[in-house]
């Protein structure tokens, strides 16, 4: 059975290879590690299936910028599963439990840096269709934005900032 928990200090090793195995490198694990020390607040959630660590998810803040002014909001990233335990609905459930406890916690809006055509059915839409900018130069169609409050983007639009970690990645 399948059960998504926060993330305890003794999964870091087992998320680390979940990570690491997702993504085929190191670089990911590391910009996880450190979040952890540098970033908050941060949500951690691990996927386990029978005391095992099979997935992970990860969300912590950004700001966003429109020149006048700045607001915060929180960014999902990275989502990993196990290469053998991908396409089995972990990473979907993860990505709906981060969600719900980013709202539990107070977030209105979170972004994403990830596939177009995965994201939309957790209610990502292109960033760009809200005013919303991403500060790397990546394609319009993969960098995404849901509103967990309706209408918290309602007469806001600017760049989004993440964390200095994520320009070592």
């Amino acid at each position: 059975m399948l059960v998504i928990r926060a993330e305890s200090i003794e999964d870091h090793s087992d998320v680390r290879r979940v990570v690491e195995s997702a993504f085929g490198r190191p670089a990911e694990a590391d910009l996880v590690d450190a979040l952890r020390e540098k970033a908050s607040p941060t949500i951690s959630l691990v996927a386990v299936v029978e005391g095992k660590v099979i997935g992970h998810i990860f969300f912590s803040p950004v700001t966003i910028d429109s020149g006048d002014t700045v607001f915060g909001a929180i960014g999902l990233a990275p989502l990993a599963v196990l290469p053998a335990n991908q396409n089995q609905g972990v990473g979907s459930e993860l990505v709906r439990q981060g969600l719900g406890e980013c709202r539990r916690l107070g977030h209105d809006v979170v972004v994403v840096l990830g596939h177009p055509n995965y994201y939309p059915r957790f209610g990502f839409k292109p960033a760009s269709s809200k005013g919303i900018r991403c500060e790397y130069d990546v394609p319009d169609e993969v960098f995404m934005v849901t509103e967990l409050k309706p209408d918290a983007l309602a007469g806001r639009s600017g760049w989004v900032r993440y964390h200095s970690e994520f320009g070592k990645v």
